[in-house]
């Protein structure tokens, strides 16, 4: 996690000029956008064949920075990837970056495009800003040279970072963020020295910007919301759905909530790599959402949101789940994955009930009524808690009711994406050790349920109607972010003993180019 004296540093280091907040509402915008990708290749290509390519990304991103300024649109996010996509190794990405200043230098890059070398993708940016009045943000490449007085400097002499831009309306950079949290098949990249914290401050509240896999670690995401005090989050990512937890929609949109901030997702749409799902998120409800695996077209949301922070009041996690006794059901317990983790779960055996399953410090508590039970169709609630070790290594406690694929139990957290039964009700609470906690309900064909359920001061996630459409998960998503680092310490003891390995699975949520055709 970042240290104060580190906080004091990134607070210097990247903060902008501040502004009075004068407007109590504003319209944010977010574009799906169907990347053109470029060729795969071992060879780079040229700087002009690069640029090309961009240029088409880029003449399709204008349409929607038109069209959502033309709809009064004050601020307009894209994805992550979305200028120049993926499948790039640390050679061939090169022909893509540019040399990005730090903001601090006061630069348009529209009035001077030349004051920093040749940088024709921030021109466009900045001018698509200007002449449309709105911000836009934007992920591109950087590139920063170093040498052998920098013992880190990589043997090619520069640093290449995944980097999100931020131009303001009048076409003026004014956010720059290194991502900080990489996965595998980022290679192309390098990793910041320290996790940068990027707020910007407009008319319209306070931003900050992290990235795709960002999300669900500590630094540089809950820092931006409970040391810097952002209302609003920007959010480009390039992100594949997993179902049954990890699904855009649903834990984007959670993380809101969970939050208590705006947050404003713009995915790639790659279809045939499960690459959808994005939205305007305010902290009490999903604005617009977007989730489409049968077209291959983009997508412009556009919804208006309050300026100012939400306070949702303090939520003690444990506080209801701590305070009754377990449910007995009788019911024999077992064992099944979902996404690599081994949960507890118990099956729905009636058409109404009250279970408890634990798993360790983790106790999950579930009330609920179906409109009926169908014979085809398994529910189970789960626990569990531990270190998870897919996509890096990171804690959580998960308390999940959720659809089994097939009545066959061992399919009990396999991805589903459609059901057929409907709950009258639900309430969801869990034992948790960490305030970090992100209440998730989605509905089949991966559909979100605005307005149909609440969180209580307790820590109950519950119904408050029947849900619109058949559940096919009700989930409380619990980070517990300091056990990432106590974990991560024990098991590099354990791979540093005598004859020990320690094999790690590594897939990822956010990185494409590894990923078979």
């Amino acid at each position: 996690m970042i240290t104060p004296q580190l906080l004091a540093y990134v607070a210097i280091s990247v903060s902008c000029v501040l502004k009075v907040s004068s407007l109590d509402t504003f319209i944010a915008a977010v574009y799906e956008h169907a990347v053109i990708l470029p060729n795969t290749t071992l060879i780079p290509v040229s700087r002009e064949e690069a640029l090309a390519l961009m240029n088409r990304n880029l003449d399709l991103l204008e349409g929607a920075i038109t069209s959502a300024a033309k709809q009064g649109a004050h601020i307009i996010v894209t994805p992550e990837d979305g200028i120049y996509g993926w499948n790039f190794n640390r050679e061939t990405i090169y022909p893509y970056l540019e040399d990005i200043p730090d903001p601090r230098v006061n630069w348009i890059p529209c009035n001077y495009p030349n004051r920093f070398g040749h940088t024709p993708v921030q021109e466009r940016l900045s001018c698509l800003a200007k002449h449309n009045s709105i911000y836009v943000v934007a992920n591109i490449g950087d590139k920063k040279p170093c040498n052998a007085s920098d013992p880190q400097c990589p043997p090619d002499g520069r640093y290449q970072y995944n980097t999100d831009v931020v131009f303001d309306s009048q076409g003026k950079l004014v956010a720059r963020y290194h991502k900080y949290n990489l996965f595998m098949g980022e290679d192309q990249f390098n990793v910041p020295k320290k996790p940068e914290v990027v707020t910007f401050d407009t008319i319209f509240g306070r931003f900050g910007i992290f990235t795709c896999f960002d999300i669900l670690f500590h630094d540089p995401a809950v820092t931006l919301v409970k040391d810097f005090h952002v209302d609003t989050i920007v959010f480009p990512t390039a992100w594949m759905n997993v179902l049954p937890h990890l699904s855009a929609i649903e834990f984007h949109s959670a993380w809101a909530v969970g939050m208590g901030v705006n947050f404003l997702a713009a995915n790639i749409h790659h279809p045939h790599k499960r690459m959808t799902g994005s939205g305007i998120y305010a902290p009490d409800s999903p604005r617009a959402f977007h989730y489409d695996m049968k077209t291959k077209e983009g997508k412009l949301l556009i919804s208006r949101l309050n300026s100012s922070s939400y306070d949702p009041g303090v939520v003690n996690w444990a506080s209801y789940a701590s305070s009754i006794k377990a449910f007995s059901t009788g019911n024999q317990e077992f064992k099944s994955t979902a996404f690599f983790d081994e949960f507890t779960f118990l099956e729905l055996t009636r058409v109404t009930g009250n279970y408890t399953v634990c798993q360790k410090e983790l106790c999950c508590h579930l009330s609920y009524k179906m409109s009926e039970k169908k014979p085809d169709e398994v529910y189970a609630l789960g626990a569990f808690d531990g270190l998870h070790i897919v996509e890096g290594s990171y804690y959580l406690q998960i308390c999940t009711l959720l659809k089994c694929k097939t009545p066959n139990l061992r399919t009990c957290g396999d991805a589903v994406e459609s059901a057929s039964t409907r709950f009258e009700m639900f309430s969801l609470s869990g034992t948790f050790g960490t305030q970090y906690v992100f209440p998730e309900v989605l509905l089949s064909d991966s559909q979100l349920a605005p307005g149909e359920f609440q969180v209580s001061s307790d820590g109950r996630l519950f119904s408050v109607k029947p849900p619109s459409g058949p559940v096919l998960t009700v989930t409380l998503f619990g980070r517990l972010y300091e056990k990432d680092w106590i974990l991560k310490a024990s098991s590099d003891l354990r791979a540093q003993a005598p004859g020990v390995m320690l094999i790690v699975i590594a897939l990822t949520v956010c990185s494409f180019s590894w990923f078979p055709e």
